[in-house]
């Protein structure tokens, strides 16, 4: 029994490009062939939690009626990666409350932020921390392709290393301390919890069903999963949702350089909507 449940089922080259394209057409994310090795490792405990003896299986599974239905998502859950941080990035936080909410702070309307690809929460509830500093009122909407995160980012309970970036004031202010200190376990305050809405979206999805103008998005470290071409349209889809002149942040190791879209850059890795 032991020896069939650590059992590694190797994929096939056919297999690899039966489900690159089927991830690609669902998702939007581009496997290049060097992460078949990647793929093959993620997927072995779906194998071995639907009973299935090859990929050849699974991707006739996968690809049923039925398989859409019960195993996409968990497909999905296996595949994403989910690297994040609190403050992850600072400079973005620094950018943003030197020059943009003090933009937006004039008006005493609610700012509408976007955390697109949230993962399990530490972006969002920086982000909510940062702007409850500033003082200002704002909703942000988190979203994920993957529910497995999303159920961990609406608990916002993580451990004394996920907390550690956090300053220490912010800490006091917006964190509670798990009763039993041995745990050493941190929960966001309600007061932010609430101002954060989490949901699913993929981002191949025609309506991403924001019904008014977002005034930031954070996009960061999530386009380098995708090719040209499709970082290019869903940057316009984006666009579509930005207010005039609202702000997109990327990660660092991304570029929108040569894309026609309506995006100038504001300072490295951070652009601004002119149409």
């Amino acid at each position: 029994m032991v020896e069939e449940q650590t059992r590694v089922v190797t994929i096939s080259n056919n297999d690899f490009a039966r489900l690159r394209d089927f991830i690609y057409q669902e998702c939007g994310i581009n496997l290049t062939d060097g992460k078949k090795s990647m793929l093959e490792a993620r997927l072995q405990k779906r194998l071995r939690k639907l009973n299935l003896r090859s990929f050849s299986h699974y991707c006739d599974y996968l690809f049923s009626p039925e398989g859409k239905e019960e195993e996409l998502t968990d497909m999905i859950n296996q595949v994403t990666t989910n690297k994040t941080d609190f403050f992850r990035e600072p400079g973005h936080f620094d950018y943003l409350t030197r020059k943009v909410l003090p933009e937006l702070g004039r008006s005493k309307r609610t700012i509408m932020v976007w955390s697109a690809g949230c993962s399990s929460g530490e972006e969002p509830y920086t982000l909510a921390m940062v702007l409850k500093e500033f003082g200002c009122n704002f909703l942000i909407i988190a979203t994920d392709i993957s529910t497995k995160v999303l159920e961990k980012a609406k608990l916002a309970i993580y451990d004394d290393e996920r907390v550690s970036p956090i300053p220490w004031e912010l800490k006091k202010k917006y964190l509670l301390v798990s009763k039993d200190r041995t745990k050493k376990l941190y929960r966001v305050i309600p007061e932010l919890r609430e101002r954060v809405k989490f949901r699913r979206l993929n981002f191949m999805d025609g309506d991403f069903g924001f019904r008014e103008p977002i005034d930031i998005i954070f996009c960061r470290n999530v386009i380098i999963y995708f090719d040209k071409p499709t970082q290019e349209k869903l940057l316009n889809k984006f666009c579509h949702y930005l207010s005039h002149e609202g702000h997109i942040f990327v990660g660092h190791s991304e570029t929108l350089f040569g894309m026609d879209i309506p995006l100038i850059q504001a300072v490295p890795t951070v652009y601004r909507r002119v149409s």
